[in-house]
């Protein structure tokens, strides 16, 4: 078995254990797990088409450098992107947006990468309890459908993503994440299912672009070939809630 095939593999198995990886740890945060996407919104289909996204965003990743993307997370919900972590080159925050466009059936990139110098095991770490603490208190929460979102953490800020029955559901779970030990601020990319059905029957309102006090979306330039219609849609807005 090649190399190659060896790390498709271990990102099938990663998903399969619901077990969330770095993307070039072979493996993937991908919110898509095959067998339990009948319990998520948007079905079988839906979740084989984001881990599909997914598994050629981290092959794109791993072939052109595999300590250059070490220290990304992606997660892909319904044709939705989201890449957050550290590089230390401006120029390899260009590529990896780029790269994440590639893949057919990517519909927004939102680019949450910084630019810095890595802080270390102990940071690293304190943002893996972070996110493991959320995880395991909206799986207990009985009025959140926890396996609808997924998690990210990075230097402290929150990354949330994925689908809400409700604006208390989204409320509840932003509330949560503000109140664990550490957590810098709370950036949530939550969308509510009634917005995602008007928009698939084309009746949705186009939303204004967040204001640029907010954590910034990235839509893919020209230059990457992204589909002139993707770029054009208007993007969710973003809502980030600091702590006092």
């Amino acid at each position: 078995m090649t190399f190659k095939n060896t790390a498709l593999l271990s990102l099938t198995l990663c998903a399969l254990m619901l077990q969330g990886c770095t993307a070039l740890g072979i493996a993937t945060g991908a919110g898509a797990v095959v067998g339990v996407s009948a319990a998520r919104d948007g079905g079988i289909a839906q979740s084989a088409k984001d881990f599909w996204i997914s598994t050629q965003i981290s092959e794109a990743w791993f072939q052109y450098n595999v300590k250059t993307f070490a220290k990304l997370d992606l997660t892909v919900k319904k044709g939705r992107v989201l890449v957050t972590g550290i590089v230390q080159d401006p120029a390899h925050r260009v590529e990896a947006i780029r790269l994440a466009w590639q893949p057919q059936g990517v519909e927004q990139v939102i680019n949450e990468i910084r630019v810095a110098e890595s802080a270390g095991v102990k940071s690293f770490l304190s943002d893996k309890w972070i996110t493991t603490q959320i995880r395991t208190k909206i799986t207990l929460d009985k009025e959140v459908q926890s396996i609808n979102y997924t998690i990210d953490t990075v230097q402290g800020t929150v990354y949330l993503m994925g689908v809400a029955h409700s604006q208390a559901e989204t409320n509840r779970i932003i509330e949560i994440a503000r109140t664990i030990s550490n957590v810098q601020q709370v950036v949530s990319y939550i969308r509510l299912i009634e917005e995602i059905e008007k928009a698939q029957w084309g009746t949705e309102t186009p939303t204004v672009a967040p204001p640029a006090t907010m954590t910034s979306t990235s839509a893919a330039p020209a230059s990457t070939g992204a589909p002139q219609s993707l770029t054009a849609a208007p993007m969710p807005p973003v809502e980030i809630y600091p702590l006092n």
